[in-house]
């Protein structure tokens, strides 16, 4: 599969923010709800005076109710419409669109771009608070409320056990086709100033549900529902556990997705088409 871009286009990137509260996720749904995507394809049909509506291809599709600070996108228009537009198509699209979701640039992308495939990582963050008064109301749509106390130290020890290359089926909502092998770059937890617990959690890439999850499996580790080992015993058996909890979706937010140099762009979006498997595993290509 190329990543050229049909002759008479151009590939626009697009980087964006959104608080995720009343989206139904990223992407258009059949029964037309309220999406991120929805919203902006609409805005730039509207801007452009386009008669059709201009696909837009994204880094990380995130959940209803996921937030986004750092998302990425890319959307291709005929040369003619974006040389028309270019110059006032920011402030155009800022008046247009509604106030939870910004685009703070548009600029047309370098040859190989592809927003999802030519990314080599997310970085999502989850914050929790343990304070037993509960969450700042200023917070309260980008904090979730842990009622017991949460051992720190404990949860870093648990998250050692998860990093590197695995496959992640157990913290993982299998979706047919799609292998749930990752590699897990970074997961750590630090305590903030004002007491908020973030994870920070950086991989190649996310099968679904997977950032939740894995939060909710370290939760239970830091109230001492469960011992330091468990969340690496759950990921070695590779098999759901009714006892791992999806967190909700409003404490998580994509932070940031990092691409390679511009050179090896359309390599690495060759690399990421490649459905992968662990050494052993007897996973063909």
């Amino acid at each position: 599969m190329s990543d050229d871009v049909q002759p008479g286009f151009v590939r626009v990137r697009l980087d964006l923010s959104y608080d995720g509260k009343d989206f139904s996720g990223w992407a258009k749904q059949a029964r037309g709800q309220r999406t991120v995507q929805g919203e902006i394809e609409d805005a730039l049909k509207t801007v452009t005076r386009s008669s059709e509506t201009y696909e837009l291809t994204v880094a990380g599709r995130t959940d209803a109710g996921v937030h986004a600070r750092g998302q990425v996108a890319h959307v291709d228009l005929p040369v003619a419409l974006w040389e028309e537009h270019r110059e006032k198509l920011l402030r155009r699209l800022a008046g247009r669109l509604s106030h939870d979701v910004r685009i703070w640039k548009v600029a047309e992308a370098p040859a190989g771009f592809n927003a999802r495939f030519s990314a080599i990582w997310r970085r999502y963050a989850y914050r929790v608070t343990d304070h037993p008064g509960g969450v700042d109301p200023l917070l309260r749509g980008h904090v979730l409320w842990h009622d017991w106390t949460l051992d720190m130290d404990a949860m870093n020890a648990a998250a050692e056990r998860l990093v590197g290359e695995h496959d992640f089926a157990a913290y993982c909502k299998k979706r047919e086709g799609a292998t749930t092998i990752r590699t897990l770059q970074e997961l750590r937890w630090e305590r903030r100033p004002d007491g908020i617990l973030e994870a920070t959690v950086k991989a190649d890439a996310f099968c679904h549900n997977m950032v939740r999850s894995l939060v909710g499996a370290l939760l239970f580790v830091g109230d001492g529902h469960r011992p330091v080992e468990w969340p690496g015993k759950v990921l070695a058996a590779g098999v759901r556990d009714s006892a791992v909890h999806v967190v909700r979706p409003h404490g998580l937010t994509l932070e940031e997705v990092g691409y390679p140099a511009d050179a090896q762009l359309a390599a690495r979006s060759r690399e990421a088409r490649n459905k992968r498997s662990l050494p052993g595993s007897g996973g063909c290509c």
